[in-house]
C-alpha cells in the first residue's frame, strides 16, 4: 500500500520528555524567581505562542493540500510541543511551595533555598543555590535540591566537610559559609505575578 493512503500518527515524532521528574512522594519546591520564570513560561505560550500557532496552521490547513505543506506539517508539530510543555507546567505550577530564602534569616544549616560557598580539594571555591528542579542552572551556580551534591550538602554547617560520591570518586567538600540571600525575580517578571 502507498504511503499516501496511510494514517501516520500524531504520536509518531513525539520525543520523550525531557523535563526533570520529581521523585516518588516528593513536594515541588521552588523559589519565587523560580514561580516566576514558570508562570511567565506558561503566560507567554498560552497567550502569545499557542494562538499565533493555531492562526498558521489554521492558514495552511486553507490552502489545500496538507501532505506537502511545510507551514501545516511543521505548525501541527509544534503546537503538540507547546501542549505537552502547557501539560508540563501546568502539573508543575498547580501545587507549588514556594520557599523564599529571605524568609529564613538566621539558619545555620544548609537547607532549600542556601546559598553555599564551598571549597574543593584543588583549593578551588564555588558558591551554589540549592533550588526547585525547574529553576536549576548548574553554569550559573543552582543546583536542585535532589542533585547528590545538594543531597550531600544538606543539614551542613559552616566549618563541616561532606563527601561526594562522584563519578570521578569520593570526593570531600569543605562548607565554607552558608547564606540565605534575598531571591531576586527578574525585573521583566517582577509585575507580572
Amino acid at each position: 500500500m502507498s504511503k499516501a493512503f496511510t494514517k501516520e500518527s500524531d504520536a509518531d515524532d513525539e520525543e520523550p520528555l525531557s523535563e526533570p521528574q520529581l521523585p516518588a512522594g516528593a513536594k515541588n519546591y521552588m523559589t519565587p524567581r523560580g514561580y516566576a520564570l514558570l508562570k511567565a513560561e506558561f503566560d507567554h505560550l498560552l497567550k502569545v505562542e499557542r494562538p499565533q500557532m493555531v492562526e498558521t496552521v489554521s492558514w495552511a490547513a486553507s490552502n489545500g493540500d496538507r501532505s506537502e505543506n511545510g507551514d501545516y506539517i511543521y505548525g501541527k508539530k509544534r503546537l503538540r510541543e507547546i501542549d505537552r510543555r502547557l501539560r508540563y507546567l501546568t502539573k508543575r505550577l498547580d501545587d507549588p511551595i514556594v520557599v523564599d530564602p529571605a524568609t529564613q534569616q538566621g539558619l545555620e544549616q544548609v537547607f532549600f533555598g542556601a546559598t553555599v560557598t564551598v571549597g574543593e580539594e584543588d583549593g578551588s571555591e564555588h558558591a551554589y543555590q540549592i533550588v526547585g528542579m525547574d529553576e536549576a542552572d548548574p553554569a550559573a551556580g543552582r543546583i536542585s535540591w535532589v542533585s547528590p551534591l545538594a543531597r550531600a550538602l544538606v543539614k551542613a554547617r559552616a566549618g563541616d566537610v561532606v563527601r561526594l560520591q562522584s563519578p570521578s570518586g569520593l570526593r570531600e567538600i569543605d562548607v565554607l559559609e552558608v547564606r540565605y540571600l534575598m531571591d531576586s525575580i527578574p525585573p521583566a517578571l517582577a509585575g507580572n505575578e
